[in-house]
């Protein structure tokens, strides 16, 4: 999950990760109602009454407006767009009275015109039985992206088929965020527990398109790939690219695949596959998507100092010797340099026929160096080290 992007879902911002909790906090609340005859959704965080930082979307529209201001007693002054230095005469305002549920007040645009403004606390609906299980968690770590989530559904795409399985495409049509189900080739319950990730992480890209957006502003830019790897009665495999603007200076893009136990629906970690270490290897290293505990900091280091000083030595030497000419240490600056550790740390892995694919990850000048596509490490090799999962790897052709 190339590491600037995929935090976005979860922590884009200050701004997205304070509205998103919602109820869980005295200061942070969501609000329903209306704006004019619209409805609307508002996320509040009033921790700090001289920078208030909210957001809402129009139901019909989902995508988000910011919103900065401040609070002096009852009153809320909010700019909408912008931040707390703009020049308010040149942005939407909302001026808003404290109730006993909610909020009340005005909407004023940038010529003069006037709307009403009516919110209250946000009442939660139950989660229906045809929910998927990604938004109906919502209901209660994230009520904002829940009550956004449920006004969307996903269109029917092609069919296709990849290495002997049926594959169904799905689309949620306003962010364009795509990703296939596995349709046979593996028992019904087992198929229920993988597409229930696969379709989960389609919401989460669309949680991480809608924040991309509110921080981009009119200039953000998302768009999403999805490609099948590798499929087998292990493993389903899959790569995620995605180039993105969501502010700042440069646009970027990187690699974020997905592998999955074919049997437990859980999502595998290089660790769960590949060990070099001298003791125990960790099972599902950075992974909790199936109830397992987070990792305490004592793990995490640990996995750092692994990552860092075991890993990556040992996997240059291993592409050292199986490419020499791609591991030349380069002359100048500017060249990709694949003998530097650092770049191996946290390798984007995914499987293929012909082995194991580990890219590297460069700072955003040199990104280019990313994906260099022959940095592969034959199964012979993989199987000399398995991990904390034991799999049927292939033969190397």
């Amino acid at each position: 999950m190339f590491k600037g992007l995929l935090l976005l879902a979860s922590s884009a911002t200050c701004l997205l990760a304070l509205c998103s909790t919602a109820s869980a906090e005295g200061s942070s609340r969501v609000f329903t109602g209306t704006l004019g005859k619209m409805p609307i959704v508002l996320g509040l965080n009033t921790a700090q009454e001289d920078e208030v930082i909210g957001r809402y979307f129009y139901e019909k529209y989902h995508r988000d407006l910011g919103l900065s201001g401040s609070l002096q007693e009852k009153t809320l002054t909010l700019v909408e767009g912008g931040t707390r230095y703009d020049d308010g005469q040149s942005l939407p305002t909302l001026t808003l009275q404290k109730t006993a549920n909610g909020w009340q007040g005005e909407w004023k645009s940038l010529k003069g015109k006037v709307l009403p403004v009516q919110l209250t606390e946000a009442r939660l609906p139950a989660p229906g039985a045809d929910l998927p299980p990604v938004i109906a968690e919502l209901q209660k770590s994230d009520p904002y992206e829940y009550l956004r989530l449920q006004g969307l559904k996903l269109k029917p795409g092609k069919k296709e088929s990849f290495m002997g399985h049926d594959l169904q495409w799905w689309t949620e049509p306003q962010s364009g965020i795509s990703m296939f189900s596995v349709e046979s080739g593996y028992s019904k319950d087992e198929l229920q527990r993988v597409n229930r990730q696969l379709l989960g992480r389609l919401w989460t890209e669309v949680i991480s398109y809608y924040g991309c957006l509110l921080q981009g502003a009119d200039n953000a830019e998302f768009d999403q790939g999805v490609a099948p790897k590798y499929l087998s009665p292990d493993v389903i495999s899959l790569n995620i690219s995605t180039s993105y603007y969501c502010g700042g200076v440069h646009p970027d893009f990187g690699n974020s695949p997905l592998t999955l136990d074919a049997h437990t629906g859980h999502t595998l970690s290089l660790e769960d596959v590949l060990w070099v270490g001298t003791d125990k290897p960790p099972l599902h290293a950075g992974h909790d998507d199936a109830g397992d505990a987070p990792l305490t900091d004592e793990e995490s280091r640990a996995r750092y100092t692994y990552q860092r000083e075991v890993f990556a030595p040992w996997l240059i030497r291993q592409f050292t010797t199986l490419y020499p000419d791609e591991m030349l240490k380069p002359t100048d600056e500017d060249s990709c340099d694949y003998t530097d550790e650092g770049v191996w740390g946290y390798s984007n892995w995914y499987f293929t026929e012909k082995g194991l694919y580990l890219g590297p990850f460069f700072a955003r000048a040199q990104r280019v160096c990313d994906d260099p596509g022959w940095s592969v490490l034959p199964y012979a090799v993989v199987k000399q080290h398995p991990g904390a999962v034991k799999l049927q790897l292939p033969q190397d052709e």
